[in-house]
Parts: C-alpha cells; sequence; structure tokens
C-alpha cells in the first residue's frame, strides 16, 4: 500500500470546501478538513461560528451549498439522511430525543427493531429475535442496565442524553456523531459522558460538537475551531491551546 493510500485509509470523513448558506447569510465558507478513524475529533467556536452548521452536514440534515462530503471514500453530499445510519453513521442531538413513555430497554428496542426491519419499525418483537438481550448489552454499555424497567421521563437529564447515544449504538455505527452530548449537565453527569464518550471511541471514530473547553482539551485527540464560519484552526489540543489566533478568538480567559 503506497503511503497516500494508506492515509487515505485513515480518513473516515472528509469535506472539500463545504460552504452553505441561508438565504444571503454564508453559515459556512469553504471549510475542508479531514476526521481520522479511531479518534475523538472536537469541532469548537465561539457563539455563531457555525458549528451546528457543519454539525447538520456532517450528518446528512444539511446539504450544502457548495463542496463535497466523503464518507470511507464515497461522496455522500446529496445522500439522503435516512439512509445515514445503513451506512455506518448515527448521531446524537442537542436536544434529548428519547420516548418518555416507554422504558429506558424499549426505547434502546425500538431503536434496534428500527434499524433491523427498516420499513416496519413496530413488527412483533417476537418476530425479530434477540432484540432484548441487544438492548440490554447497550444498556450495560452506556451505564443504564440497572435503569432498564424505568420509563425514560424518570432518568435524571445525563441518563436520558447516555439513553439516546444507546438508540444511537442501535446501528452499529462506525462514526458516532454527538452534538453538545454534555448540554445542562451537572459537572458530576458531564465526568460521567466523557468517561462513556472515551469507552465509545475504543471501538468507533467519533466527532463531536461542544463548547465546554475542560472536557474537549481532556479528551479530544484533534481539535476543529471555526469562527464566522471558516476553519480557523485545527490540530492537537496542545497545538490549538497555544495557537495565538484561537487564544484572541476564543479561548482567551474564558477556559476553566
Amino acid at each position: 500500500m503506497t503511503a497516500s493510500a494508506n492515509q487515505s485509509s485513515q480518513v473516515i470523513l472528509r469535506t472539500n470546501g463545504v460552504s452553505k448558506s441561508f438565504g444571503k447569510f454564508k453559515a459556512l465558507s469553504n471549510v475542508s478538513a479531514e476526521f481520522n478513524r479511531g479518534a475523538i475529533t472536537s469541532i469548537i467556536g465561539p457563539n455563531g461560528a457555525g458549528k451546528s452548521t457543519y454539525f447538520n452536514v456532517l450528518s446528512g440534515a444539511f446539504a450544502p451549498s457548495a463542496g463535497r462530503v466523503e464518507f470511507e471514500g464515497r461522496d455522500v453530499t446529496n445522500v439522503p439522511q435516512h439512509q445515514f445510519a445503513h451506512m455506518g453513521i448515527a448521531k446524537s442531538f442537542q436536544i434529548t430525543n428519547v420516548f418518555p413513555l416507554l422504558t429506558t430497554r424499549e426505547n434502546v428496542r425500538v431503536g434496534l427493531q428500527a434499524f433491523v426491519s427498516r420499513f416496519d419499525m413496530w413488527r412483533p418483537r417476537a418476530k425479530l429475535p434477540g432484540l432484548v438481550e441487544k438492548a440490554d448489552e447497550l444498556l450495560a454499555l452506556v451505564g443504564l442496565w440497572d435503569r432498564r424497567e424505568r420509563l425514560a421521563k424518570e432518568l435524571a437529564h445525563g441518563e436520558q442524553r447516555a439513553l439516546e447515544i444507546g438508540m444511537a449504538l442501535a446501528a452499529n455505527p462506525r462514526l458516532l456523531l454527538l452534538d453538545e452530548p454534555t448540554a445542562g449537565m451537572s459537572p458530576e453527569e458531564t465526568r460521567v459522558m466523557m468517561d462513556l464518550i472515551v469507552k465509545l471511541a475504543k471501538e468507533r471514530t467519533v466527532i463531536l460538537v461542544e463548547h465546554k473547553m475542560k472536557l474537549v482539551m481532556g479528551i479530544s485527540d484533534r481539535i476543529l475551531v471555526l469562527h464566522h464560519g471558516e476553519l480557523l484552526a485545527q490540530g492537537t489540543p496542545a497545538e490549538v491551546r497555544q495557537n495565538d489566533q484561537v487564544k484572541r478568538v476564543y479561548l482567551g480567559q474564558r477556559e476553566h
């Protein structure tokens, strides 16, 4: 294998010159970046930097106005969002999205059933053997096995976020996209989520949008910094921390 081919195989996701406009407003401008397989990459930036827009482009929710998105070497720029899970990409949103009146186990089982039986999500459980066992495996992975019989609405906020990640894992993704996974969490919940993300990254690639600098610097292999819709800097946490432009426009004295 050539050096260039080996380097390419290490890249799971790539954007080339991605831009996104909403009317006359340009939310993203010519963003090119590579995301390495098996790494935790965080996307950071001030409010209005374009983080959420970029996340939505990466996850297929928005088609870019210009540019190209590639997943494992395949052009997925215009692939419908509902096909992403079947390609190996799963996501968890900033706003928790669970079924509050179902138990924790049932929430994950629905996710599994939707993936296994794409066009018949509510097919009787008996016709899809092994779903309860698999659901329990995923609940154990995200630390919720002992809450498996609890209604989702009875879970603490941090537990609901972990449940949503468990539902995303139902598709057995190679790439997991997390949008502000610690939003609204207490310091203790944040630490639990940070440990979970690190554990999940041992078997899959993780890309997250996050604003808590201490968490980002503590768990990321690589960081992308957006500013006014443009890629301001990228590198390891140490490189980003020492970048003069980043310190001037974003980090400064705000890190805590």
